[in-house]
């Protein structure tokens, strides 16, 4: 490629011998010829020498559009200025002899070859062909030409060899791509047989399968058969469990119409027997105010139970010899609802060793409150007295208050509260029916000598709980 645009080479140059007549530039000769096409790298080396020698010129021998460019860092200088230093080159020829005359210098003996119009054989045909564009002595196209074919030859001989190295790997990328098809190949038959063994045990499952299917489906209509079976005779049995239920059915009614006239002459016959009972009921209930009237009877303001309670004091009565007749040998808890609903009944409870059974837990204050708050609903459903009966040589403080109808007692220093329930039973009069509620055996064996009823302490515990 032209360093720059052509200009007319035929002006005489000034300077040394180095700047020789231009071959066909001759006296008679015509216009002058157009610049040589110069080669990339030729191009490049002749502004680096250019640019290299810059520095060291006088500063009135240095075109002034290159005596900015002569300031930049050697490294800048042929990169930033290396246009307008071609342009100066190609347009100023004696700015040319001046750059060649110190590049001759500085090449030697081969610059001084050059001049002479030969070139070393073993030179580098790009430095060869950079001086003789610079010092122009005859034949120097020839010598740019033949450096530019070297320069094509040894870029043709590096595009082949870059050509050979990709063909290279290129075949050593194919040997390898076989060698990792020729590995994928063996996994895939590889995975191919095992698939086919897979396959083969699917198949083999599946034949499994539907024999079992077809054994679950025979199964299956046997059972539906026997299912249909099942409910012929269950619809059979429902019919005649239907007849049957009518049959009883009518049973019943034929039934209940004989006790309705059972019912209807039961009632009559109840009602000659409630007649007679009233009778005899108000015959005796005349003969006792008679005989209250006879013998001059006040009612009374204290009850037996009451004298023990205010004095303790001892007394010296017998026991009847038949009041031992009255006392009942058992321990059954429906005795007690029985037992109280005697008219003037006495209930009397050993306190501690009902509260003990049945709520042992608690604080004695806690079980003294629960016991005496269950005997008030007793003796306010009853009607009954009821004395409780607990141990202490003292009265205890804290009590809750005593519900109406229900004593509360406190055994005195130096006697239990066995005692003190035996003396009650004892104060009793004959005839009199006394329940006492304890679980202890000598307190029950001792009371109903007297006459009273034992009975546990679970048969007042279940009632209280009823409550």
């Amino acid at each position: 490629m032209p360093l720059t645009e052509p200009y007319d080479d035929h002006l005489p140059e000034e300077g040394s011998s180095a700047a020789a007549p231009e071959a066909g530039a001759g006296p008679g000769a015509g216009a002058p010829e157009p610049e040589p096409t110069l080669p990339e790298p030729v191009r490049q080396r002749i502004v680096a020498l250019t640019a290299a020698v810059l520095p060291g010129l006088p500063a009135d021998e240095v075109p002034v559009p290159l005596r900015r460019v002569a300031k930049f860092a050697p490294n800048r200088r042929a990169r930033l200025g290396g246009s307008v230093i071609a342009a100066q080159l190609t347009a100023d020829p004696l700015f040319r002899q001046r750059v060649t005359a110190r590049v001759l210098v500085d090449a030697g003996d081969l610059g001084a070859a050059v001049v002479e119009g030969t070139a070393p054989g073993a030179a580098d045909p790009v430095e060869v062909a950079a001086l003789a564009y610079l010092a122009r002595p005859r034949g120097w196209r020839e010598l740019i030409e033949a450096s530019g074919a070297a320069v094509r030859a040894e870029a043709d001989s590096a595009v082949v060899a870059e050509l050979v190295r990709e063909a290279e790997q290129r075949a050593g990328r194919a040997e390898h791509d076989r060698a990792v098809a020729r590995v994928e190949a063996e996994k895939l038959r590889d995975e191919l047989a095992r698939v086919r063994e897979e396959l083969g045990q699917l198949r083999e499952e599946n034949r499994q399968l539907q024999r079992t299917l077809r054994e679950t489906q025979a199964r299956e209509r046997r059972a539906n058969e026997l299912l249909a079976t099942e409910r012929g005779r269950a619809a059979r049995a429902a019919a005649d469990s239907d007849a049957e239920l009518r049959r009883a059915r009518a049973r019943l009614a034929e039934a209940e119409a004989a006790a309705g006239v059972a019912r209807a002459s039961a009632k009559e016959a109840r009602s000659v027997d409630d007649a007679r009972l009233w009778l005899l009921l108000e015959t005796i209930g005349q003969a006792a105010v008679g005989l209250r009237r006879e013998l001059a009877l006040d009612p009374v303001e204290k009850l037996p139970a009451d004298f023990v309670a205010d004095g303790f004091a001892d007394s010296s009565a017998t026991t009847p010899a038949g009041t031992a007749a009255r006392a009942r040998d058992t321990d059954d808890p429906a005795r007690l609802d029985q037992l109280l609903a005697l008219p003037r009944a006495h209930l009397v409870v050993d306190g501690y060793n009902v509260t003990k059974r049945g709520f042992g837990e608690m604080s004695l204050e806690q079980q003294r409150k629960r016991l005496i708050t269950g005997l008030g609903g007793i003796a306010a459903q009853t009607g009954d007295e009821v004395t409780v009966v607990f141990d202490g040589a003292e009265r205890m403080h804290g009590l809750p208050p005593t519900p109406r109808g229900v004593r509360v007692l406190f055994s005195r220093k130096g006697e239990t509260a066995d005692e003190l329930i035996r003396r009650l039973v004892r104060a009793e009069p004959a005839g009199r029916p006394v329940v006492v509620v304890s679980s202890d055996r000598e307190v029950a064996d001792g009371v109903r000598r007297h006459g009273a009823y034992p009975l546990g302490a679970d048969s007042l515990l279940r009632r209280l709980a009823r409550s």
